[in-house]
């Protein structure tokens, strides 16, 4: 009667999770065994996605392609370039929120004007600052009504102005959910410690650096490693920012999902090379991601030594 009981358990144990295993396999496991395979191919729109195993080559390719190591150069430079202030600006808008002296009125509706951008879809944002910034554009009139310009400039053809406007773009999208998580983060810390420190002496800055961050890292994790698979995806701002699908008239926001879709629409419609440039962006940033988890790691484990009886290292 009771091995019974435990094959029913086990039974529609199996049945409950089976929906999610099932959709698992269908679109993440398969999806990226199959990227793995392409790229090894020489499948194309034209030549067929049943291609030939062709070994490296088709990484070869992409080591041999200055504009592949551009790609990545960008794509780390925009994602870096966007994160720092977007965790500044994160980080003291949800210590502000969350402090007991500053005591922010309405502190809800200012959340929501802040995550509000985060809703938008980025290829209408680019479209949007695409416009905004053009010659007849209203901030060109603007500079030019003011005096502080002479004449319109299109801002879109320098290359410096054109990776601002891709990094404040991103960081204007994503610093208000970001505070949002933050901030939840921080009303779960125990205002025991807070008290305890407030005691001993401690000031704002000293209890926000001492005890808000340490005990943010969990947080800061998430934050970070979902940051970081989003940086490293991005495509729409770049992409539809410009029209020619380049990412800027000489490469300068090119991303590699940028390069990627360029590899896709050529005139071979390369399918094997574009889903090399997605493998060479999977291990780096699993990689990354491996380092965050190790860096992260609490540091307040018993070394092996203890646990074995030994000192501690």
């Amino acid at each position: 009667m009771f091995k019974r009981s435990a094959i029913n358990r086990d039974f529609y144990g199996y049945i409950f999770v089976s929906p999610f295993i099932i959709i698992f396999l269908i679109f993440i496991a398969y999806p990226i065994a199959n990227t793995f395979w392409l790229s090894v191919t020489n499948s194309s729109m034209v030549g067929g996605l049943q291609g030939e195993f062709i070994g490296l080559n088709n990484f070869r390719t992409h080591f041999n392609n200055p504009m592949f190591f551009r790609s990545i150069t960008n794509t780390w430079l925009i994602w870096i370039s966007g994160f720092i202030p977007q965790m500044f600006f994160a980080l003291l808008l949800a210590a502000m929120f969350t402090s007991t002296t500053f005591r922010i009125k309405g502190a809800g509706f200012f959340k929501a004007i802040y995550y509000l951008p985060n809703l938008l879809m980025p290829a209408t944002i680019a479209a949007l600052f695409a416009s905004y910034l053009s010659i007849a554009g209203p901030f060109n009139q603007f500079l030019v009504g003011t005096g502080i310009l002479e004449e319109g400039r299109n801002f879109l053809n320098f290359p410096l102005d054109s990776r601002i406007t891709v990094v404040f773009l991103q960081w204007w999208m994503w610093f208000g959910q970001t505070a949002i998580v933050l901030a939840a983060g921080m009303t779960a810390v125990s205002p025991s410690y807070y008290e305890s420190a407030m005691i001993d002496g401690a000031n704002q800055i000293k209890m926000f650096f001492y005890i808000t961050i340490p005990l943010l890292k969990p947080i800061l994790l998430f934050v970070l490693v979902t940051s970081l698979a989003g940086g490293m995806q991005i495509f729409d701002i770049p992409f539809f920012l410009f029209n020619n699908g380049r990412g800027g008239l000489q490469g300068e926001v090119m991303t590699m999902n940028v390069y990627m879709n360029m590899v896709r629409t050529n005139s071979m419609g390369d399918v094997g090379l574009a889903a090399a440039v997605s493998v060479v962006l999977f291990f780096m940033s699993s990689i990354v991601a491996i380092g965050l988890f190790r860096l992260f790691r609490n540091k307040s484990e018993v070394p092996k030594k203890a646990r074995k009886g030994g000192k501690a290292v």
